[in-house]
């Protein structure tokens, strides 16, 4: 049995992102992070939580903080449109999993990227942290932004928004 025709096969496997718009950028997350895709309905707002926190909303009963990804790369507030919707992602820091919501002003699709047309974060060019950049993938309309989903939500401030709103 050839083994390196086995590592090769695995490298080659396409790994899925949902893809989908922020102000006139897109982005990608890997679609292993993804539970589900919902309507942007009403959020209820926590009281001093840093401002790209939206606040939370009641997922068949969990308490699940919404976060605005605009105001988290320093972009101002998501405009609520009919397109607007909540990506619900899961987290996992230090044996912590935590779902959270992430509006996006609208959901395109979900793309096959190969590992051979995903580039690493540009040090430069990008509005947005290079920390929150996994890399840049290499479609037929350009460059999508391959986020990186536990550097831009940290566990510790999401976990603060649901124990604040658990206890109340």
């Amino acid at each position: 049995m050839d083994v390196s025709n086995d590592a090769d096969e695995k490298s080659d496997a396409l790994t899925q992102f949902l893809t989908f718009e922020l102000g006139h950028e897109r982005f990608g997350i890997n679609i292993l992070h993804i539970r589900e895709i919902i309507e942007y309905k009403q959020v209820t707002t926590v009281p001093m939580m840093p401002a790209f926190i939206t606040g939370v909303i009641n997922l068949r009963g969990n308490v699940v903080p919404v976060i605005n990804l605009a105001s988290r790369f320093g972009k101002g507030s998501t405009e609520l449109t009919k397109r607007t919707s909540v990506v619900i992602v899961e987290l996992e820091q230090n044996d912590t999993k935590l779902e959270a919501g992430v509006v996006v002003d609208v959901v395109n699709a979900v793309l096959d990227i190969a590992p051979s047309d995903i580039e690493p974060a540009p040090s430069f060019g990008s509005s947005i942290r290079t920390d929150f950049i996994e890399g840049m993938g290499k479609v037929e309309e350009g460059l999508l932004i391959l986020l990186n989903m536990n550097n831009i939500l940290s566990v510790d401030e999401l976990s603060a928004v649901v124990d604040s709103q658990q206890s109340t």
